[in-house]
């Protein structure tokens, strides 16, 4: 069987509970994933999967690339295909494999041209990247609804969990609290000053420190700003992998987090978990299942590439007040987590 979800990185870390869920329920089966290299991080040595095919961005552009992933692909025998992205590319990897049920979404989650390509269309129900994702197993029999508990199945590389102990021992910081500031759109940042505010929040009410997580350039400026405004409430996280990353959230008391990436990793390594939104909606992408928490005010308006480009305003509905809030409810009615300890399904 084939899963098809090349992108974004957490958008494919929610897609993950396919996965657990074919090989709960076919321990015997050939289970392979096509991604793109940016992705990859977390499927690759995944323990539900047997291969994992990754392709080239933009590959299906080229003649020649597509030619050569067919060749890839078609030995394996697939007979099912999976297409949880909806979208050319990904319903043409199910298509090239030659499997003989290829299942994608019937309506507005089936874009562009997978609807032709994808022979058995699911008409999703459910809002949520991942509810939706596992009602594409419905032809094998898998029934899946909102509150059913799913599994990630994420475990950090051995090198990974041992340079981030090492880092929390030099710290002493235990338990504590994540920030993430970044963000791929503009209209997914909040304010860095907030962020910084809340951190001292956090300390004050909750003697809970801060550590704030950065990738790149920008993010470590942003993080940076954060940690000075935050009256020593705050320090900046080391560069971390992916896997440190997860690591790091793995022992985290609770994350907060606009959605992007790093959001959804910290809710695959069960970190409770608030999520910020303002051009996107929860319901369809935020923090899945309890006790994760996501605050949304006002909602951007206009389609994707509006959203996208659009500036924060809507994210700066979202007041210091609104987000200690929620920040207090999910600590309230969370258990202090044991450091390494591994997320439990969600439920």
């Amino acid at each position: 069987m084939l899963i098809s979800r090349l992108s974004a990185i957490g958008d494919t870390i929610l897609t993950l509970p396919v996965a657990c869920r074919l090989r709960e329920r076919f321990p015997d089966a050939y289970l392979a994933w096509l991604v793109e290299e940016k992705s990859a991080a977390f499927v690759r040595d995944h323990p539900a999967l047997d291969e994992v095919i990754v392709a080239r961005r933009g590959w299906f552009t080229k003649p020649r690339e597509i030619a050569e992933l067919r060749r890839r692909l078609q030995p394996l025998r697939f007979d099912a295909a999976f297409d949880c992205q909806g979208l050319t590319k990904s319903a043409l990897g199910g298509w090239l494999s030659g499997a003989p049920l290829r299942a994608g979404f019937r309506g507005q989650h089936g874009g562009e041209l997978s609807p032709w390509l994808n022979n058995t269309l699911i008409p999703a129900t459910s809002p949520h990247v991942t509810d939706r994702s596992l009602e594409l197993l419905q032809p094998l029999g898998l029934a899946h609804a909102p509150g059913d508990g799913v599994a990630w199945g994420i475990r950090p590389q051995a090198s990974a969990e041992e340079a981030i102990a090492a880092w929390l021992g030099d710290t002493g910081d235990r338990p504590f609290a994540v920030i993430n500031p970044g963000a791929t759109w503009p209209s997914k940042l909040w304010s860095m000053p907030r962020f910084g505010e809340l951190a001292q929040r956090l300390r004050d009410r909750f003697k809970l420190p801060t550590v704030v997580v950065w990738g790149g350039r920008q993010e470590e400026a942003w993080a940076a700003e954060i940690v000075a405004a935050s009256d020593g409430a705050a320090r900046l996280s080391p560069p971390t992998t992916l896997h440190e990353l997860a690591a790091l959230l793995g022992s985290a008391r609770l994350m907060v987090s606009s959605d992007t990436g790093p959001m959804h990793l910290a809710v695959a390594m069960g970190a409770p978990t608030v999520g910020l939104h303002g051009a996107t909606r929860p319901c369809d992408c935020g923090p899945y299942g309890p006790p994760n928490v996501g605050l949304l005010k006002q909602l951007q308006t206009g389609g994707r590439r509006e959203r996208r480009t659009a500036d924060n305003t809507a994210m700066l509905s979202l007041t210091v007040d609104d987000v200690f809030a929620a920040c207090s409810d999910v600590l309230g009615r969370t258990a202090e987590r044991a450091v390494g300890t591994p997320p439990a399904k969600a439920s």
